[in-house]
């Protein structure tokens, strides 16, 4: 271990240098995407290498992604940006989460959605529609219902949609989060997302069901698809304490924390250097608590 952290509650976290140092402990790895494995543009350095290391040791990969598309979609996107299919075993995505549950109403919440839906998101994300017996409308006079899976354009704020969110709100409209995440980074830049949308619609009183990380349905479909019932043997690995971190611990596995990805101002990070344990103390002890913090994912 390279360093450690501790805070003044008695609670260590190990900082490691790289996944090589942890991966005898775990036969399976749920990795983020955004912020772990790329950063929009590119695969970080030595991620793909990393990946293949995994896969020759044994490990199983699955890939989960708080993407509000399907999950074919997102491995066609990560292939096109430069990590290839061969590179893990499985994928699952919260949008992937959202069109099966539009597509079978497993639940009282879903059987009374209704038919017409109100979508806020980008032209790429339509997609999400298809196969599903939905009819969808631009006017929240006529909608049912709202599917969110994040703004239409990167430059989009909260308060763009705030008339739009507006009027679901005066009608009672339930809104389907596609991704809870709040913000994403395309390569500098840090972007909003659908949860920071379905967050101020909630503030404003309006219902949301959630999917994706930190809720525990995604997780269960992941564990599922390794194949690897001791939860001991499983760990989650993201960037982002509110969704990574705090969703492998609801779901009673380890999670490894990557200071490099959305929050690496935040925790300091700078490639090639040692991980600032003391600051890291701060910040982490307050929130969702990682089982070990790695710079990024490298071997």
């Amino acid at each position: 271990m390279s360093a450690v952290v501790s805070g003044a509650d008695g609670w260590v976290v190990p900082v490691v240098g790289g996944i090589e140092e942890i991966a005898d402990r775990y036969d399976g790895f749920i990795l983020d995407v955004w912020g772990v494995l790329h950063n929009g543009v590119e695969p970080y350095p030595r991620v793909v290498d990393t990946l293949h290391r995994l896969k020759a040791a044994g490990k199983r990969l699955c890939i989960l992604s708080n993407a509000p598309v399907q999950a074919e979609t997102v491995a066609g996107r990560i292939e096109t940006i430069g990590i290839p299919r061969d590179a893990y075993h499985h994928i699952m995505t919260s949008g992937e989460e959202v069109w099966q549950h539009l597509r079978h109403r497993p639940d009282a919440f879903y059987k009374g959605l209704g038919r017409k839906v109100l979508h806020i998101g980008p032209e790429r994300d339509k997609g999400m529609l298809d196969g599903l017996d939905l009819v969808p409308t631009a006017d929240p006079d006529e909608a049912e219902f709202v599917l969110n899976t994040g703004p239409g354009e990167p430059a989009d704020t909260v308060a763009t949609y705030k008339p739009l969110l507006d009027a679901a709100v005066a009608r009672k409209l339930p809104m389907v989060c596609a991704n809870p995440d709040l913000t994403v980074m395309r390569g500098p830049e840090v972007l909003i997302c659908a949860g920071s949308l379905a967050q101020a619609y909630e503030a404003q009183g309006g219902t949301v069901r959630w999917h994706g990380k930190p809720f525990p349905g995604v997780y269960r479909t992941c564990m599922a698809l390794l194949g690897i019932a001791d939860k001991s043997r499983i760990v989650g690995v993201g960037d982002s304490p509110r969704t990574d971190v705090a969703g492998a611990n609801a779901a009673g596995i380890d999670s490894l924390l990557v200071a490099g990805g959305l929050h690496a101002n935040e925790y300091k990070f700078v490639p090639g250097n040692r991980l600032d344990a003391q600051h890291l103390t701060r910040v982490l002890t307050d929130g969702p608590r990682p089982k070990a913090v790695v710079g990024r994912l490298n071997w």
